[in-house]
């Protein structure tokens, strides 16, 4: 009679077994009946063993392939969190840019003396003695008149 634990001794696979296996494993992941009897014939296995084989490889192929799918998301969500870190800091920039803008105004529209409108350019153009609408003066102190602006992002 067979000794129990010779019977639970796993039989190591050899090199060339495993890139057999690997082999039929590229090409079909499901291991049919008709394949498995082929390699167990083949290799020199018991089915069982080729089919437990295939089994494992199924399972360690999903776990890579699910560790491969979290590490693209954590690196898109490094860039993201990159991304609104860089959006922030033109918020910060922009709000900063606007309550200057607001003090320049206020500046303006508090004077005793009537504003020399010879230096706001091409903004006062067509507006006659209208008042230059906010926006508008903002523009001209973001471009200087010129379209182009003075500012560079941080």
């Amino acid at each position: 009679m067979e000794n129990p634990q010779s019977r639970n001794k796993k039989k190591r696979l050899t090199q060339e077994q495993v890139r057999q296996l690997e082999k039929c494993f590229t090409l079909n992941n499901k291991l049919e009946p008709d394949l498995k009897l082929q390699l167990s014939n083949t290799l020199g296995l018991p089915q069982r063993q080729v089919a437990v084989w295939f089994q494992n490889k199924r399972a360690r192929s999903k776990t890579q392939s699910l560790e491969l799918q979290y590490c693209n998301l954590q690196s898109k969500l490094e860039a993201v969190l990159s991304d609104k870190a860089k959006l922030e800091n033109q918020v910060q920039f922009l709000q900063d840019e606007l309550k200057r803008s607001r003090n320049q105004l206020a500046l303006f529209t508090h004077q005793d003396s009537p504003v020399d409108n010879s230096n706001l350019g091409s903004c006062e153009e067509g507006h006659d003695d209208q008042v230059v609408v906010f926006d508008e003066l903002y523009d001209c102190f973001v471009t200087n008149g010129h379209g182009s602006s003075s500012t560079s992002w941080v």
